[in-house]
């Protein structure tokens, strides 16, 4: 027997017909190329996106047809987002940071037919558009006026593309599973793999991200998604935002520009944002250089790598701003877990609670996580035992875009996230490491990111990285690599002492080296692929 409810599908324009609905008069700010402070609705911005609906279904695009993205956070891709997903076919957003070989992979392998480019694009598409024969053409995603001069297939600008179209769309419906968008890993070994959403999936990670124990969302939140839109959807926010009706402030081109970054949490009260660790480094190094204020801003999401207690404790003692750690990856969506106090975590004296504050958090419901050892079987969950993370979930990958065969997704249904990590007794997740970065030492796991998280603490060290060098009796040992704040000193051996009674001894790292900066990723995490690169052939002195 099946109830009587109404069977309705969960589409991403249902979001956007909500917003308009219930939300009409509340804000979208963008920073673009030509406008340093543009400012509309989400009225108007949805008027546009069907404007851009009219436009594309004058293309000859079918249902499930790619349509890519090479943009900032802006006004016009989050009309975008809603336009080409809306209408059935399927936004790809590309990172313009990956190598230009990666990025005719990408383009190649979804055979999208359109791409719409920020201007700062045009000369890169340009040098890459004999080596693309499917796009059929490109829309400059600025005005007449800013239009740059270009080559470009079938080349015009955003405006001129949708000015003449009517607002009046009706957004088709289809079933729930059909693909919504389409996002690629950013490849660190081998190419990049897609990973491509539905509209249900999409609907459901929203609803879920927006509860309380989550990011906790709602109309009367201003929010600054730092976090790319061409990484994982913005990690949801430009959905979840509409959905609740929270004003979005888009910081286009400088998202990792920390003065910008100020002054718009300052004008605009920015009361929530997201962004990877890196980001909220460089933020309190500006505040703490200038001396200004972030005082609207109450609390920001982190992920994407794990993010040092110390910086945590930085932005609460001294901006009085609440950094909630989340995990997750581009295969979840990326919502698996966020640290959120349990009634029960919240009872605990602070010395544990300040302990849970380095870890991911808690499942939100939809996620299913498991720890399991090397024989298969899942670990007690003791907070101590680790292993292998496994997840599976509703808005979770089943496969990769065009691809088979891959062993990552498991004959049982579960997701290897390449993450080894605990699961503590009240749920708290613990990442320890990635499988490819821990450092095996005499037959014993050491975790690099606790060993990081340790030398961040210390009031000299900007940033850190512990990787793993060869040796000839332990197998491996780690070697730490740092950045020290402007104008700080530390020798290696006051850094290396520093760690003494807070980590077993063999923990210790045998060396220190002190760099100006260390590799990122194309979405801003620290590249331990490219650091272990740069050190090949490292010897530790002899002692």
């Amino acid at each position: 027997m099946f109830g009587q409810m109404m069977d309705r599908p969960l589409l991403i324009s249902g979001i956007a017909r909500h917003a308009e609905l219930q939300h009409p008069r509340r804000e979208i700010v963008s920073i673009t190329a030509d406008n340093p402070r543009h400012r509309y609705t989400y009225r108007d911005a949805f008027a546009r996106s069907r404007k851009l609906a009219n436009a594309l279904s004058r293309l000859g695009l079918q249902q499930g047809d790619r349509v890519a993205t090479l943009a900032w956070n802006d006004y016009r891709h989050f009309e975008i987002y809603y336009a080409v997903s809306g209408s059935g076919f399927v936004c790809h957003t590309i990172n313009p940071r990956l190598f230009e070989d990666q990025i005719v992979f990408i383009i190649n392998h979804a055979e999208d037919r359109w791409l719409f480019l920020d201007p700062v694009f045009v000369p890169l598409v340009e040098k890459l558009q004999s080596r693309l024969p499917k796009l059929e053409g490109c829309v400059v995603m600025t005005d007449d006026a800013h239009m740059p001069q270009t080559q470009l297939p079938r080349a015009r600008s955003y405006e001129s593309f949708i000015a003449a179209e009517s607002d009046s769309f009706d957004w088709p419906e289809f079933d729930e599973r059909t693909a919504s968008s389409l996002c690629y890993t950013s490849g660190t070994t081998g190419d990049p793999k897609g990973v491509l959403y539905s509209h249900r999936s999409t609907v459901l990670h929203c609803y879920a991200s927006a509860m309380p124990d989550a990011m906790s969302l709602s109309a009367h939140e201003v929010v600054m998604p730092v976090v790319p839109m061409f990484h994982v959807n913005a990690w949801g926010l430009p959905y979840s935002c509409a959905m609740v009706g929270a004003k979005l402030v888009f910081p286009g081109a400088k998202m990792g520009d920390a003065e910008t970054l100020q002054s718009l949490i300052e004008a605009e009260q920015v009361t929530f944002s997201a962004g990877v660790p890196t980001v909220w480094q460089g933020l309190i190094a500006y505040l703490e250089k200038t001396g200004k204020r972030i005082d609207s801003l109450t609390h920001v999401l982190s992920g994407g790598s794990a993010v040092p207690l110390a910086l945590i404790n930085q932005l609460r003692e001294r901006h009085d701003v609440e950094v909630v750690q989340a995990w997750g990856m581009t295969e979840t969506s990326p919502i698996g877990t966020i640290r959120s106090l349990s009634p029960e975590a919240s009872a605990l004296p602070e010395e544990r609670r300040e302990a849970l504050r380095a870890r991911q958090g808690r499942t939100v419901f939809g996620v299913e996580l498991k720890v399991a050892g090397e024989d298969g079987n899942e670990v007690p969950r003791d907070g101590k035992t680790f292993g292998a993370l496994k997840v599976r979930g509703w808005w979770v990958a089943g496969g990769y875009y065009k691809r088979s065969g891959d062993d990552v997704f498991e004959n049982d249904g579960w997701f290897n996230t390449g993450d080894v990590a605990t699961i503590c007794p009240l749920g708290y997740l613990q990442i320890t490491d990635r499988t490819k970065d821990v450092i095996k030492s005499g037959g014993e796991w050491i975790s690099s990111i606790e060993l990081e998280n340790l030398a961040v603490a210390h009031p000299a060290v900007a940033q850190a990285a512990a990787i793993a060098i060869p040796h000839p009796k332990w197998q491996e040992r780690p070697l730490l690599v740092a950045v020290l704040k402007p104008g700080a000193s530390v020798t290696a051996e006051e850094l290396l002492q520093f760690f003494a009674g807070k980590v077993a001894k063999w923990w210790i790292p045998d060396d220190v080296v002190f760099v100006e900066k260390l590799p990122l990723t194309a979405t801003g995490k620290l590249s331990k692929l490219q650091l272990r690169q740069q050190f090949v052939g490292y010897q530790f002195p002899s002692n």
